[in-house]
């Protein structure tokens, strides 16, 4: 199948190599020529422009920083795909931004599917990726193979902007579990407990045997917030996107709003938009006079344990 990709950055280039080495035709295009050079040399074919990658593909995907990139994008591709092809959004845009985008297409007669992706870079490298489909679920089928050559859990969640709900739902949540973490990680270490001490025994606790705490793992407790896994600017993006769609559907968050509030702080910081989203937690160390950190190699003999 001729497939064509949009966006080759840190989620995007790792994507789009799985695409190519599942055997598909692969054509690329970014605003960096240079990031098209891995691609070119495992066989992939360079498009000049974006409606280029629409007029000469199948299936399209795109991997974009937000809605007013895949906006963007969207003009050109609605000027070069053909009738029967589909495109396939794999960035966290918004749920009405899709929506209108899907009527468009429509009316010239391709499928347009929303399919965010969970799982970050290591994910995107290793293709141990959730993709959250909302869309035509016919045009979901047809090109499942391709969607398997992307992440191994490809799922249909419902119709046109379902699956960005879902991501917005899913990271919306996550955050907030990190930023209670934060508080509960905070007040065991200033009431006298040693923060490795205190991690071992709430992770083997109820909730803690579900791995809940785990996460303080990889970049909290050995402050490592360098290279990004996910980088602060696009958590607050993702926050940002849900609570604007729970104010149109009137949906009280409070403890979202809380998060909200914390990623802008932190955002707000110099330097900190490109590091990782979970450096936000230093706000509540910062807030609670405590310094928690504990070394790797501790860290790594406590999991060897289970």
């Amino acid at each position: 199948m001729k497939v064509g990709f949009i966006g080759l950055g840190t989620m995007g280039a790792s994507m789009a190599l799985n695409v190519r080495s599942a055997g598909h035709e692969l054509i690329v295009n970014d605003l960096r020529r240079e990031a098209g050079a891995p691609h070119l040399k495992a066989g992939a074919t360079w498009a000049e422009s974006a409606r280029k990658v629409g007029e000469a593909a199948e299936v399209v995907f795109t991997s974009l920083p937000g809605p007013r990139e895949v906006a963007s994008v969207a003009e050109e591709l609605l000027a070069g795909m053909r009738r029967g092809t589909a495109w396939f959004d794999l960035s966290t845009s918004s749920p009405s931004v899709v929506r209108r985008l899907c009527e468009r297409f429509a009316a010239q007669g391709i499928a347009m599917l929303d399919a965010p992706v969970s799982g970050g870079p290591a994910g995107a490298k290793s293709g141990k990726l959730a993709l959250y489909v909302g869309g035509d679920q016919a045009a979901f089928d047809k090109h499942k193979a391709v969607l398997d050559a992307i992440g191994d859990q490809a799922m249909y969640v419902g119709p046109i902007g379902a699956g960005t709900v879902a991501k917005l739902v899913h990271n919306t949540a996550g955050y907030g579990i990190l930023a209670v973490l934060a508080e509960v990680m905070t007040l065991g270490v200033k009431a006298g407990v040693e923060p490795l001490a205190l991690w071992q025994a709430i992770r083997q606790g109820a909730f803690g045997r579900r791995r809940t705490f785990d996460r303080l793992a990889e970049q909290f407790l050995p402050k490592i917030f360098d290279p990004p896994a996910f980088a602060l600017r696009l958590a607050h993006k993702d926050v940002t996107l849900a609570t604007q769609l729970a104010g149109e559907l009137h949906v009280p968050m409070r403890v979202a709003t809380l998060v909200h509030e914390e990623l802008t702080e932190a955002l707000n910081r110099a330097g900190w938009a490109e590091r990782d989203s979970r450096i936000f937690m230093l706000l509540q160390e910062e807030r609670a006079g405590v310094d928690i950190a504990v070394p790797a190699e501790k860290i790594r003999q406590v999991l060897d344990r289970g």
